[in-house]
C-alpha cells in the first residue's frame, strides 16, 4: 500500500515513514501544504496522513481542494491542537478520520488500516489466483493451503500483481505502488522480488504463475505460457 504522510514537523514525519515502510507500506513524504496536494492529485495513494497546522496551505484547506477536485483518497488528519471543533471542521472538510497528538503509532495504524478497508470497500477481502490466495488484512499468503511465507516487498509485489487481475504491470508501476518518490535505486530491484517469488510460489508446487512479457511487464498467468 503507498501512502502520503503531509506534515511539517520533519522528525515526526520520518519516523512514521520509517515505521510504516517496516509495516510494508511505501510511503512518500511532503512538509508543506502545496506539495502534499500536488502530490496526492499526481499519484495513486491508498491513504493520506495529514497534518493540520502546515505552512503554505493548512491541512483543512487541502483537504477541501482534494476533495473538490474529486479526489476520493481516504484522508486521516492530525493536530496538535485539543478539542470538538477542530475534529468537527475536519471532518466538515472532507476528512475521514481525525487523530489528535501526541497519538500512539498503535493506535495510527490500526486508523489506517480501517481506513484502506473502507476505501476498498467494493474489493473482496482476500486476492485470489486459482489456489493462491492472499489475504491483505492478515498479511498471510496461500497456495493450495499451504502457507507461504513472504518478506514485506515480496508480499507488496505479489499483491500489486494480483490488484490488475491478469493484465500486464509495467516495472514502473510495480516501483510506483511497492517503494516510494524518494527511490533512486536500480529499477531491477522489482526483477529480484519476482524472482524470489517464482521460487516460493511456483518451484515448490510445479506450477508457473509470474510470466514475464517482454518489454512491457509481468502478469499473471495459468500455465506460464507467455513466459
Amino acid at each position: 500500500m503507498r501512502v502520503l504522510v503531509v506534515e511539517d514537523e520533519r522528525r515526526l514525519a520520518e519516523t512514521l515513514q520509517w515505521g510504516l515502510e517496516a509495516d510494508g507500506y511505501a510511503v512518500d513524504l511532503a512538509h508543506d501544504g502545496e506539495t502534499g496536494l500536488e502530490l496526492a492529485q499526481l499519484h495513486p495513494y491508498q491513504v493520506i496522513v495529514l497534518d493540520i497546522m502546515l505552512p503554505k496551505l493548512n491541512g483543512y484547506r487541502v483537504c477541501a481542494a482534494l476533495r473538490e477536485r474529486g479526489v476520493t483518497t481516504p484522508i486521516l488528519m492530525l493536530t496538535a491542537k485539543n478539542g470538538e471543533y477542530d475534529e468537527a471542521e475536519a471532518l466538515d472538510t472532507g476528512a475521514d478520520d481525525f487523530l489528535s497528538k501526541p497519538f500512539s503509532y498503535v493506535v495510527l495504524t490500526a486508523r489506517l488500516r480501517a481506513l484502506v478497508r473502507r476505501g476498498r470497500a467494493a474489493a473482496v477481502a482476500t486476492l485470489t489466483f486459482g489456489d493462491l490466495v492472499l489475504d491483505p488484512a492478515k498479511r498471510t499468503c496461500r497456495r493450495g493451503g499451504t502457507p507461504v511465507a513472504l518478506t514485506t516487498k515480496e508480499f507488496a509485489v505479489l499483491e500489486c500483481l494480483l490488484r490488475h487481475d491478469g493484465h500486464v504491470v509495467a516495472k514502473h508501476e510495480i516501483l510506483e505502488q511497492v517503494w516510494d518518490l524518494a527511490y533512486r535505486g536500480d529499477p531491477n530491484i522489482v526483477e529480484v522480488y519476482v524472482s524470489a517469488l517464482r521460487r516460493k510460489l511456483d518451484a515448490p508446487f510445479g506450477r508457473r504463475t509470474i510470466a514475464t512479457v517482454r518489454g512491457a511487464g509481468y502478469r499473471l498467468v495459468g500455465d506460464g505460457s507467455d513466459e
